[in-house]
């Protein structure tokens, strides 16, 4: 039996002849103008079987996930860091605060007592006069 197969996308046409009835059976029951795969012609009509993968750049492997945990790792560490750095910095600016309350506690302290040695010194001075 004579087939004519036409690709309507392109326009071209093919006329086959198909020994084997097996092989059209599923060609009895169609209409004209019906999109048949011609897999039941045989071997020769199969498609090379197609594939649907994923880009490289999406494709989820072991590197890219020991790659991610990493980068997690790092920034972990980091924030930790900054955070001991921090609390180390705010102890040693206490101190220095302290410190530096201290120190102008002594000087005020220091003139207080200047000015009262003055003041006694000048006051017993004007009582001898």
């Amino acid at each position: 039996m004579k087939l004519n197969i036409s690709f309507p996308a392109t326009g071209c046409q093919k006329l086959i002849e198909v020994d084997d009835e097996r092989k059209l059976r599923t060609f009895y029951e169609k209409r004209m103008a019906t999109e048949v795969a011609a897999d039941a012609l045989g071997e020769e009509w199969k498609k090379k079987p197609r594939t649907k993968a994923p880009k490289i750049q999406r494709l989820v492997t072991p590197r890219v996930l020991q790659h991610k945990r990493r980068r997690i790792a790092l920034k972990k560490q980091r924030t930790k860091k900054n955070k001991e750095e921090a609390a180390e910095y705010a102890k040693l600016l206490a101190k220095r605060m302290k410190e530096a309350k201290e120190k102008r506690q002594e000087q005020i302290a220091k003139r207080r007592r200047l000015s009262s040695l003055r003041a006694s010194t000048s006051k017993s001075e004007s009582s001898q006069k």
